[in-house]
């Protein structure tokens, strides 16, 4: 128990000083082992050699190229079409471009697999027509930062890669199981949209012609082909979740540079600088935090995990539920990647020997972790649309609070309902 404590708390109070989250976990893993005395009695060689064992795994290949894959797509002209295409299906509705905002941060939640991507890839172009249109400031941001959620949860998504592969639960299975709850994520903010309609103006655009609404489909279709490859390719045995990164970068270069020809040679250059430096951000935390696993078995600290949780309570549902704010709290200090680097290796072992499946366990995790990118202190979701709309930190934090609701009603209503996770799944894999 003493050593659970300091373990975490050690970590902690890293992170309140400002130690970057690698140099935190890799000090806080010296430290533990200097305090069990093993610190020198364990060859140094073994420290780089299990670092450079956690990044030597096929499944992290996948990382590096669903990144790029949405880099290519922010800076070509896919989110222009993926969004036209959505305010021809659903703008003349009641709620009018708030439907376009979430159901185009689905779609594209199907190619990107980060918030910060949706947030910085359709944020702008949604805020501003917004704007354009008569819709309140306030409005215009909440909704924006709510539906980047969906980014993470929607197949591919980066944190379920990390979590299959740290958890060992099959990345194919995650994604699958990621549908459902992505769709019922967008569903409540639309109704949310629809019921807010009542209270406060948004502009109705009217129903556009079948013609245009054609128009829109055509030049948004081969876009729109992209998470019908990534999803079906999986579902079909043709890849792995791993191919598909490659597929999915290939397929998003080709339709900007060769068919679309909106980005330059020059531009894709630039693509390939900013995916190489933020991979290589991920992987050196990846590295550090396969240490941080292999210390948390070696000393037994998810098994007494899992005996303090029993004592609270022996209710699935009631432990799910401690478990979930717990990680809306985590949240708010971390990003997602980083949590799910940190607390998989803690969590797995715990809720197997407690009986929940780890499947359903991953995608609750990714959900409730990915609502921290619109929380404050640290939402960097936050900091993107305090970019785009120039408005004080505060004031994005306001607007964006009350679409917490739905969105931690439906978190809730994944832990009674745990099928809604697992239905998919069993069913087609």
């Amino acid at each position: 128990m003493g050593m659970l404590v300091f373990f975490i708390g050690l970590l902690l109070v890293f992170f309140i000083i400002g130690v970057p989250v690698s140099i935190s976990i890799g000090l806080t893993c010296m430290a533990v082992l200097w305090a069990e005395n093993d610190l020198f009695s364990i060859p140094l060689t073994l420290f780089p050699l299990k670092m450079m064992h956690g990044i030597n795994n096929f499944p992290i290949l996948a990382i590096p190229f669903f990144i790029l894959a949405a880099n290519v797509m922010n800076k070509g002209s896919v989110t222009t079409r993926i969004f036209n295409f959505a305010n021809a299906l659903v703008g003349h509705l009641r709620g009018g471009l708030g439907h376009v905002n979430v159901l185009a941060s689905m779609i594209f939640a199907g190619m990107s697999g980060t918030a910060v991507a949706d947030a910085a890839g359709l944020g702008a172009l949604e805020i501003k027509a917004m704007r354009d249109q008569g819709y309140s400031m306030s409005y215009s941001i909440g909704i924006t930062g709510a539906s980047s959620v969906i980014g993470p949860i929607i197949p591919p998504s980066v944190a379920m890669v990390i979590y299959g592969w740290l958890g060992d639960v099959s990345v194919g299975a995650l994604f699958v199981g990621g549908l459902i709850p992505g769709i019922l994520l967008g569903g409540s903010l639309m109704i949310m949209t629809w019921i807010l309609s009542f209270r406060i103006p948004m502009p109705i655009q009217p129903r556009p012609p079948l013609k245009e609404v054609i128009r829109l489909s055509g030049q948004a279709v081969l876009s729109l082909l992209t998470p019908v490859i990534i999803v079906g390719g999986i579902w079909t045995g043709i890849f792995t979740p791993t191919e598909a990164g490659v597929v999915a970068s290939t397929y998003a270069i080709i339709l900007v540079l060769l068919i679309y020809r909106d980005i330059t040679w020059k531009g894709l250059l630039e693509v390939f600088n900013n995916t190489v430096e933020f991979t290589a951000i991920v992987l050196f935390i990846i590295s550090i935090a396969v240490l941080y696993g292999w210390l948390l078995v070696r000393l037994q600290i998810p098994l007494t995990l899992s005996e303090l949780v029993v004592q609270v309570s022996t209710n699935t549902t009631v432990l799910l539920i401690i478990i979930t704010f717990f990680f809306l709290i985590v949240g708010c200090f971390m990003s997602v990647i980083e949590s799910v680097l940190i607390f998989t290796p803690v969590m797995v072992p715990m809720i197997k020997l407690i009986g929940i499946d780890p499947l359903f366990f991953g995608v609750l995790m990714v959900i409730s972790l990915s609502v921290g990118v619109i929380t404050p202190p640290f939402g960097n979701v936050l900091y993107v649309l305090v970019g785009i709309t120039n408005q004080p930190f505060e004031s994005v934090v306001k607007s964006i609070l009350p679409f917490l609701i739905p969105i931690v009603l439906l978190i809730l209503f994944l832990v009674v309902f745990p099928d809604i996770v697992t239905y998919l799944p069993r069913l087609i894999l």
